[in-house]
């Protein structure tokens, strides 16, 4: 698969899925919604370190910079 997700993308990605893990750890979340955000914040790390988002694929888009040719 190429790879569609830019940097800022992963970034933005890693940095939710963090905040969902702390929400769970210090218990401001939990039961159902808790189980349900980290299996979405494991996914988020999973297509970050990947850098493709199956979801873009479908819909064609990509938040990766084309390389400049110059």
């Amino acid at each position: 698969m190429t790879q569609n997700m830019g940097t800022i993308d992963k970034a933005i990605r890693i940095v939710v899925a963090l905040i969902i893990i702390a929400l769970y750890l210090f218990k401001v979340i939990s039961g159902t919604w808790a189980i349900v955000l980290l299996v979405v914040a494991g996914i988020f790390v999973f297509t970050s370190f990947i850098g493709v988002c199956p979801i873009y694929s479908l819909l064609g888009i990509t938040t990766k910079k084309k390389p400049s040719t110059h």
